[in-house]
């Protein structure tokens, strides 16, 4: 017989027996992201974006783990992955609201509280609203489009050098109108995330 100790820690127990609006405290947070296989798993179930199998989901990790494919894996290092999921990292974020776990049929997928993690990973997702790219364009559009105007490229040459830089101020104008509002809606919905960590 094991001695395998699936108890939760106290930060973890607490909201599950406490705690029935959603909220997370950052002390759960943080004890949930601080396991490396627990990050994995949101990230892996984040990519897949649906339900998933124990089994695809610890052959993933444990490739990771080894860095090799998964058609590379041992049994041995499989295995460790599956029962440490099973037993120990899985329960803990199904009881955290971070995942729902059917145990008995191996199944995952993301819950409603995995947003609260989200934020604190690196992922893709986070790297998208790179704004720097669109300025950048704009910028050198601009100076193309001012500098053949004032050299006499046509069809350029036709319009005032004064008129296209202010349709490149314009268009700066309203890039940075959807950037703020962007960036606007990007803060109520983290501020909306963070209403729900104590």
């Amino acid at each position: 017989m094991s001695s395998i100790d699936s108890s939760l820690p106290d930060e973890i127990a607490s909201v599950t027996e406490t705690d029935d609006d959603g909220r997370l405290s950052k002390d759960v947070i943080f004890e949930l992201l601080k396991n490396r296989r627990r990050r994995e798993v949101l990230t892996y179930l984040l990519e897949a974006d649906e339900t998933v199998t124990l089994g695809e989901l610890a052959e993933q990790i444990a490739a990771w783990e080894n860095d090799t494919s998964v058609n590379a894996l041992s049994s041995d290092q499989r295995k460790r992955v599956y029962v440490a999921l099973y037993q120990t990292h899985l329960p803990k974020m199904d009881d955290a609201g971070i995942v729902e776990y059917d145990q008995d049929r191996g199944l995952i997928t993301l819950a409603d509280n995995a947003d609260l993690l989200m934020m604190y990973l690196d992922t893709d997702t986070h790297q998208q609203d790179r704004w720097d790219r669109w300025y950048a364009l704009l910028s050198v559009v601009g100076i193309v489009v001012v500098a053949a105007a004032t050299l006499g490229l046509p069809p350029l040459a036709a319009v005032p050098t004064m008129a296209l830089a202010g349709a490149v101020v314009g268009a700066f104008s309203v890039l940075t109108v959807v950037h703020a509002v962007t960036n606007r809606q990007a803060e109520r919905t983290v501020n909306g995330k963070l209403s729900r960590i104590d």
